[in-house]
């Protein structure tokens, strides 16, 4: 896309400087929420929400997605990721992230003839995973000498195990097991210098006893939080690795490993609906502006031509048949008021369809604009409409709704989604409406290129 340049070192950079590669798994296949990868959290699939992030970081040289799903390829394009796609050997339930990112790894360098110094593994699922987190477990490889890093938040409770799973706890504690599961969220470690649970008869003695019992704790003596350590909770959103130490070690901890804590209001992983319902109610609490986009809506200023989609923009994307099979859409009476106000501002228009319906050419003569239908690469004759028109693709403001409209979306300057948008065009728009399409769309966009009178302000 034009307004996401390649992230690469600057100028002083050596140029066979080692690449700091953060790597996105992103599998297709999700059994607690399907699609959960493209599922939006604040208007922004949650891929995208993850390479947006990763981009903005000072220390990281590129961002690489690894998939086995189409949409979340484009989705991730579209955001300016580097993709890969992943075998179905490591695609599958039981694969692990650290065989996608080894294969990523591996990708990249043979794709770009650069060595991989320090690898990322940065997951998705953790929606407010923001860029000063994944500079600082990158800082920790990259400038502070550490093997290895990940993100920790400070924790207070008191953690239980049912019945016999306190034997497993005991166990693992006594030969020194992080709890730690390989790709699969959370995980609590029991702190060092505290005596791990053991499982206790009614009286209180023995090892064969039922019911709850504690891991980080002695259910028989109850500190104060302040005469506790300090516990912390692997976050499972953020990981930093040397590069060669990963690929020898072959497991994301190794030598030694930095803890960076985060705060912890922003802590959560998306692992079954409860948690997406959850993540999309913090996200007006918590999403602060997006990363490398600006803050203001386009206006007159920015652009010089508005190329319009037609179903699901202009209209709400269903279609009526009558008896003889006659297609009728509905447009918005609001949409052909932004429409004339914005070609009497001197905007070039164009209503650029892959609709055959001859509905799609009778609007453009109702509204006096140029219209190219039943156009198989709409990206083709789009590029051709600018070379011909002396126009910018900078410059141009396009308007979509579906994933036939990313080509598009990638040539322009200023790509923008209706509300109601697939996932995936969503999280490509640099701006969004707050309308559907067919409700005035067109004519919300017009009044933020113009204002609200559809008038553009005199010059001074």
């Amino acid at each position: 896309m034009p307004h996401h340049p390649p992230h690469r070192p600057g100028p002083d950079t050596p140029p066979h400087r080692p690449a700091v590669v953060a790597v996105i798994p992103a599998r297709g296949g999700s059994k607690g929420v399907p699609a959960k990868n493209l599922a939006a959290v604040g208007g922004v699939p949650l891929v995208v929400r993850a390479v947006r992030a990763c981009r903005a970081a000072r220390l990281v040289t590129d961002v690489v997605v690894s998939t086995d799903d189409t949409a979340i390829a484009a989705a991730a394009r579209g955001a300016g990721a580097v993709v890969v796609r992943r075998p179905a050997d490591i695609a599958g339930d039981t694969a692990t992230s650290e065989a996608a990112v080894r294969h990523a790894m591996d990708a990249y360098e043979d794709g770009h003839g650069t060595p991989v110094g320090t690898v990322l593994l940065v997951q998705c699922t953790s929606p407010f995973l923001n860029r000063a987190d994944i500079d600082a477990v990158a800082a920790a490889v990259v400038e502070g000498g550490a093997d290895s890093a990940l993100t920790v938040a400070p924790f207070h409770g008191f953690v239980w195990r049912d019945g016999a799973d306190a034997a497993d706890a005991t166990d693992d504690a006594e030969h020194g097991a992080t709890g730690h599961a390989d790709g699969a969220g959370t995980a609590y470690a029991v702190p060092a210098g505290q005596p791990a649970a053991r499982p206790r008869t009614a009286g209180g003695t023995g090892p064969t006893a039922t019911g709850g019992h504690g891991v980080n704790h002695d259910k028989s003596h109850r500190p104060r939080r302040q005469d506790r350590p300090q516990d912390l909770l692997e976050t499972g959103a953020a990981y930093a690795m040397d590069a060669a130490g990963f690929r020898a070690g072959g497991h994301r901890f190794f030598g030694r490993t930095e803890l960076v804590r985060t705060d912890p209001a922003r802590v959560l992983e998306i692992d079954d609906p409860h948690d997406l319902d959850r993540a999309r109610a913090l996200a007006p609490l918590l999403d602060g502006p997006r990363p490398g986009e600006p803050a203001h809506l386009p206006t007159r200023d920015d652009i010089d031509a508005v190329v319009l989609d037609f179903d699901g923009t202009q209209t709400d994307d269903r279609v009526l048949i009558d008896a003889d099979g006659r297609e009728l859409v509905a447009v918005h009476r609001g949409d052909g008021l932004g429409i004339a106000a914005l070609r009497r501002a001197g905007l070039k228009l164009l209503i650029l369809s892959s609709e055959r319906n001859p509905v799609v050419a009778a609007r453009a003569r109702k509204l006096q604009v140029p219209v190219l239908h039943g156009i198989d690469r709409k990206d083709l004759a789009l590029k051709r409409w600018c070379e011909e028109s002396g126009i910018d693709p900078e410059r141009v403001l396009y308007v979509g709704n579906d994933v036939n409209d990313l080509p598009c979306f990638d040539l322009v300057g200023w790509p923008v989604a209706v509300a109601g948008a697939h996932d995936v065009v969503r999280g490509a728009a640099r701006a969004l409406t707050a309308t559907p399409g067919g409700s005035g769309a067109i004519r919300e966009i017009a009044g933020w290129l113009l204002g609200p009178s559809l008038r553009p302000e005199p010059a001074p």
